[in-house]
C-alpha cells in the first residue's frame, strides 16, 4: 500500500507570483527629491513591455481576483467592491464585457484611472495594467474622465460608495470622482506611478476641455497642482498599502516587466514630493503577544504605533536578527524549526527611516513536531482491530476488511450495502479511546470511495461512549469541519479525499466511528489511509489560559463563529489581517458569544479573560 504523511502547513499569507526582484531599484538607494524620480524612471521603464490593449482582459486574472474581500475568485473592481459586506453584484472573468450598458451590474470593461483623453490614448499608457484596471462599465460612465477628489453633496453615487459631485478641497470646485476609502491609497500610489513612469510625457497631457487641466500643473516634475498633490499625499498615509496592492504589483511585474515602486516602497512618495527632512520618531510598538503557536509557526500581534507622517511598516526581529519589515501589526512566521525557543520584539519605521523604540520581547518554544497518534492502513487484516471494531445494531451485513478496493487497489474497509434485503445500521468504531486532550492541532485524513445508492456516512465522536456497548444508546457529535459526500445514486464510483481538515475543537478524549444507516437506497463505502496527526503537548501548554477556549467551527465556511470558555471572559476584540478593529464587544461576563456575518478572511481575535490576553486565529472561508 502507497503510504502518504501529509504535512501539516502553517497558514501563512505567500504570493503565487514572482516578487519584483530584491535588487531592482539598487540604483536609487540614497536619493531624494526629484532626483530619486528621475532615477526610478529609468528603473521602471527598463523591461517595460507593452502587452497591447486587448490582452488586459487575460492579464486581470492575474492582477485583479478578488482572494481578499469575499475571496470567490471574481473581478476584483474598486467601484463595486464593498470591503465590509456583500457586494451588489460580481462579474466573472472573461464573461460580461462592456458593450453596452444602463445600469450597474450590466458588464465590466477596462477603466484608466488616469483617462485615456489625457493622452489621445496613446501607447504604452493606453494598455499599462498598473493604472488601467477593470471597472463596472456603468460606474466608469459616470466618472468619465473627471480628475478625482472629494465630494460631500453628490449627484451620483455607485452602489458601493463611490461618488461624482462639486469637490470640496481647496483650490478646484468643479465637478469631481471619489472612491471609497478602501482604495483611495491605492489609486495615490498609481497616480505616482503614472507621474514617475511617464515623467517626459506628462507635462504635455494639460487640455483646458477635461479632467486634466485641474489635476497637472504643466511641470515634469512635481506634476500635479498643489491640491491635488496634497490630497493624493493624504490618501496615500491614510489608506496604507495592503497585501492585495502587494500582489497586484507582483502579478503586474509578471504581466508587463515593471512594478510600481511607491508600492514596494511606499515611502519615497515623502522622499519624492515632500522631502523636508523628518525627524520625529514614531511611537512605540506596545502589547507584543504570540499566540497559535504550532510546531513551525506563530502569529504575532501588537499595537499599533503612531507618526506625525505616518508609520509605514514594521521590522520585526528573531533572536535579534531582522528578518522581515511588515506593512501591519499583525505576522505569521513560518517555517520555524520544532520545540526551539525564539525571542521577538518589533520597531516601528516611518518614510524618513526615523525608528521607534523596541517593543516588548516575547518567547515561544514551537511545539514538537507533528505525529501520527491514529493511523490504519487496512493493509493486514489481522491488525485492523487493534484500531477498528465493528458493531452492527441491525444487519444481515457488516463492515469488512478487504485486501484491496482502496486506493491503488491496496487494502480497505468496506460496508457494502448493495442489494441488502434488511435495514442496515452498521458502526465502524476507533477500538480506544483517542487522548485528544494530550494534544494541539489536530488534523485527520482519510481517503473515501463510494459507489450506487444516496445512503450517506457518518463521521462522528463521542466524549461518553463507553467502548463496548450499543453505541446507539451514548452522545455522538459530527466530526468538526468534515463533509462527507453524498452519492448520486448511479453506479458511478466516486472519490473524495479528505486531507489535514483541522479537528482540534474536539473538547475531550474521544472515541471515533463511522456510522451507516440504510433507509433502503443501499451505498457501498471503502475506507482507506485513516489518520490523525498532531502536536504532542503534555507538560507544556495543559495548563495554559488558551487550551481552556474553544473555538467552533474554525475554518468555518457559514461566516460564524462561536466562542466557549471554560472562564468567563470580559472582552473580545475583532481584527482584520491589517491588523483594523472590526468587532468589539466589551463587559460580557459570559462563557460563551456567537459571531455572525463576517466576510471570508483571516483574523486575530483578542480575548480579554483573568487579567490576560489570549489571541487566537479564525477563518472563515
Amino acid at each position: 500500500m502507497k503510504k502518504i504523511i501529509f504535512l501539516i502547513l502553517a497558514c501563512a499569507f505567500t504570493s503565487v507570483f514572482a516578487q519584483v526582484p530584491a535588487n531592482y531599484y539598487n540604483s536609487a538607494i540614497g536619493l531624494q527629491g526629484y532626483g530619486l524620480k528621475t532615477q526610478l524612471k529609468n528603473i521602471i521603464s527598463n523591461g517595460h513591455v507593452n502587452q497591447g490593449y486587448g490582452e488586459l482582459y487575460n492579464g486581470y486574472i492575474t492582477t485583479d481576483t478578488d482572494n481578499y474581500y469575499e475571496n470567490d475568485g471574481t473581478v476584483l473592481d474598486m467601484y463595486s467592491e464593498n470591503p465590509n459586506g456583500t457586494d451588489p453584484y460580481n462579474y466573472t472573468h472573461g464573461n460580461n464585457q462592456c458593450g453596452n450598458q444602463s445600469s450597474e451590474g450590466d458588464c465590466y470593461n477596462r477603466e484608466h484611472l488616469m483617462p485615456q483623453s489625457w493622452y489621445n490614448s496613446a501607447s504604452p499608457m493606453v494598455a499599462d495594467i498598473h493604472h488601467v484596471v477593470p471597472s463596472d462599465g456603468r460606474v466608469n460612465n459616470f466618472r468619465g474622465h473627471l480628475p478625482f477628489g472629494e465630494v460631500s453633496n453628490p449627484d451620483f453615487t455607485s452602489l458601493n460608495g463611490s461618488k461624482r459631485g462639486q469637490n470640496t478641497i481647496s483650490g478646484y470646485s468643479g465637478t469631481v470622482f471619489e472612491p471609497i476609502d478602501e482604495f483611495k491609497g491605492d489609486i495615490a500610489r498609481i497616480y505616482f506611478y503614472m507621474a514617475t513612469r511617464y515623467q517626459n510625457e506628462i507635462a504635455s497631457w494639460e487640455d483646458a476641455n477635461d479632467g486634466s487641466l485641474p489635476t497637472f500643473d504643466g511641470s515634469s516634475d512635481q506634476v500635479f497642482e498643489d491640491w491635488v498633490l496634497n490630497m493624493l499625499i493624504t490618501w496615500h498615509t491614510n489608506d496604507p498599502v495592503s497585501q492585495r496592492e502587494i500582489d497586484r504589483n507582483n502579478a503586474a511585474y509578471d504581466y508587463q516587466g515593471n512594478a510600481n515602486p511607491f508600492i514596494s516602497n511606499p515611502e519615497w512618495v515623502n522622499l519624492v514630493w515632500n522631502p523636508v527632512p523628518d525627524t520625529e520618531n514614531p511611537t512605540q510598538p506596545t502589547n507584543l503577544a504570540a499566540s497559535n503557536i504550532t510546531h513551525n509557526s506563530v502569529d504575532l500581534f501588537w499595537n499599533a504605533s503612531t507618526d506625525n507622517v505616518g508609520v509605514i511598516g514594521y521590522d520585526i526581529y528573531r533572536n535579534n536578527v531582522l528578518i522581515t519589515t511588515n506593512a501591519n501589526n499583525l505576522y505569521i512566521d513560518s517555517n520555524l524549526e520544532s520545540a526551539t525557543e525564539y525571542t521577538y520584539y518589533v520597531v516601528a519605521k516611518d518614510g524618513a527611516s526615523n525608528f521607534s523604540e523596541n517593543s516588548n520581547s516575547v518567547t515561544i518554544t514551537t511545539l514538537n513536531m507533528p505525529e501520527f497518534i491514529f493511523y490504519e492502513d487496512f493493509n493486514d487484516c489481522a491488525t485492523v482491530s487493534d484500531n477498528f471494531v465493528t458493531y452492527s445494531e441491525t444487519s444481515n451485513r457488516d463492515w469488512s476488511c478487504f485486501t484491496s478496493f482502496g486506493e491503488d487497489n491496496s487494502g480497505s474497509m468496506q460496508m457494502n450495502g448493495y442489494q441488502e434485503d434488511v435495514l442496515s445500521k452498521d458502526w465502524l468504531i476507533s477500538s480506544n479511546l483517542i487522548e485528544f486532550s494530550n494534544y494541539a492541532n489536530e488534523k485527520l485524513s482519510v481517503y473515501l470511495i463510494h459507489t450506487y445508492g444516496t445512503m450517506s456516512l457518518g463521521l462522528l465522536y463521542s466524549t461518553d461512549y463507553d467502548g463496548v456497548s450499543d453505541p446507539s444508546l451514548f452522545d455522538w457529535f459530527d466530526m468538526p469541519n468534515v463533509a462527507i459526500d453524498t452519492h448520486d445514486g448511479s453506479s458511478e464510483i466516486a472519490i473524495q479525499q479528505i486531507v489535514n481538515v483541522d479537528i482540534s475543537s474536539i473538547p475531550d478524549d474521544a472515541y471515533i466511528a463511522f456510522k451507516y444507516y440504510s433507509n433502503g437506497a443501499p451505498t457501498r463505502w471503502t475506507i482507506d489511509n485513516f489518520n490523525i496527526t498532531s502536536e504532542l503537548i503534555i507538560g507544556v501548554t495543559d495548563n495554559l489560559l488558551e487550551n481552556r477556549i474553544t473555538i467552533y467551527p474554525n475554518p468555518s465556511t457559514t461566516n460564524t463563529i462561536s466562542i466557549v470558555s471554560e472562564i468567563a471572559f470580559n472582552q473580545i476584540e475583532l481584527f482584520n489581517i491589517l491588523g483594523q478593529s472590526i468587532l468589539k464587544k466589551e463587559t460580557l461576563n459570559s462563557n460563551s458569544v456567537t459571531l455572525n456575518n463576517l466576510k471570508a478572511g483571516i483574523y486575530l481575535l483578542r480575548i480579554n479573560i483573568e487579567n490576560e490576553i489570549v489571541f487566537k486565529r479564525i477563518i472563515i472561508k
